[in-house]
């Protein structure tokens, strides 16, 4: 594996620790503040948003070489998380979360430009997936870890270690990762021309609606897990590591996959399975192993779209390369967001009923892929 692209995903494991641990950790920063959970929630929304609002940065960025952009995009999210540490009150982290969340999206629309430009010849969706494989990681990993500091010493140090871990992220990008060749300036106009076609929209609808149904459930799964299928509140933690296995795995084959067989028809057949899948949790879940394995397929699926999505809207926006591959995460985020407001007004039929009103939005998301698929996937092949 070389060692530019394990730098790439040194970048989105610190995002992914930045953006996923606040979900974990959210009790003791409320407390620690004096505010309720509802209220903490906040800070969860102003990371989103910052994820939205920072995809702009790459308009202005786009004359600079991509090896500085990362550089750049990096120190910011180092100087969010840090002031989060240092935070003195409820508005000063509502600030720091919305800047560690700017430069999220716009990362990884320039680590996809060059990881594919880094990888072998056909082998350029298995790069894109070792770059995001980072934010698998930290589900699996960094999540966990962040939650157990927060525990054993405090919040703070979470967000300390993310920021001190950025300045790991800043050697290794300067050492390993080369100078690529910068994309053609196309001008201001020329970065939202792809938006003129159907192909890019496709995408990210697919993106967002496919996001958003396992959002539906996945936002729910711990209540669902100890109410539903019957596992005491020890196994959770367990039960969370195997979903971040799925994750790992999920994204890791799909590159693979992706390379070997496109990557529409690998987006497509997997969302296809997550809306079977969906479905099968709100049948089975009340069986223990039967909903611990659907969840750790269903999170497989969340990451298996991911590669192939942000591969995709590269090759979708000629001349917004960049601007793209943000947009990918925009989406994503969006889907985050209207997911867990849906599943939330599904709870009130019983925690199952989540997974069922997440089935819609995937079987959507499945149909504009294969929409595609069909129509576009001929004309954007590697």
């Amino acid at each position: 594996m070389k060692k530019s692209l394990i730098a790439l995903a040194f970048g989105t494991l610190g995002l992914g620790i930045a953006e996923f641990t606040m979900m974990g950790i959210l009790p003791y920063v409320a407390a620690d503040m004096g505010i309720s959970i509802p209220r903490a929630g906040h800070f969860i929304s102003a990371y989103a948003l910052g994820v939205c609002c920072g995809a702009p940065i790459l308009l202005w960025a786009r004359k600079f070489p991509l090896k500085y952009t990362l550089l750049g995009l990096m120190a910011l999210m180092m100087v969010g998380n840090l002031c989060a540490a240092a935070s003195s009150g409820y508005w000063m982290l509502l600030a720091s979360r919305f800047v560690s969340g700017l430069p999220h999206g716009a990362y990884f629309g320039v680590a996809s430009i060059v990881a594919a430009r880094l990888a072998d010849e056909g082998k350029g969706a298995s790069a894109v997936s070792i770059m995001i494989a980072g934010m698998t990681v930290a589900n699996l990993f960094g999540v966990p870890l962040g939650t157990s500091l927060s525990h054993l010493l405090s919040w703070r140090v979470t967000f300390l270690l993310v920021g001190c871990w950025g300045l790991i992220i800043l050697y290794y990008i300067w050492r390993w990762v080369p100078h690529v060749e910068g994309l053609k300036d196309t001008g201001f106009k020329g970065q939202f021309r792809f938006l003129r076609k159907p192909a890019p929209w496709l995408i990210l609808g697919a993106t967002a609606l496919g996001n958003g149904g396992v959002f539906c459930w996945y936002s729910y799964i711990n209540p669902m897990l100890t109410e539903v299928s019957g596992f005491s509140a020890e196994s959770i933690t367990p039960l969370m590591v195997l979903a971040g296995f799925g994750m790992v795995a999920g994204n890791l084959i799909s590159g693979r996959l992706s390379d070997r067989f496109t990557p529409g028809r690998v987006g497509m057949v997997v969302q296809g399975l997550i809306c079977v899948t969906l479905l099968l949790i709100f049948f089975l879940s009340p069986y223990p192993w039967c909903a611990a394995l659907l969840m750790a397929l269903c999170t497989a699926g969340l990451f298996a779209v991911s590669s192939p999505e942000q591969v995709l809207m590269i090759r979708v926006a000629p001349g917004g390369e960049m601007l793209g591959g943000a947009a990918v995460q925009m989406a994503f985020n969006l889907g985050n967001a209207v997911g867990a407001y849906v599943g939330g007004l599904a709870v009130s039929g019983g925690y199952r009923y989540p997974a069922l009103s997440g089935v819609p939005f995937a079987l959507v998301g499945f149909a504009l892929f294969y929409v595609f698929y069909k129509k576009y996937q001929a004309d954007y092949q590697e």
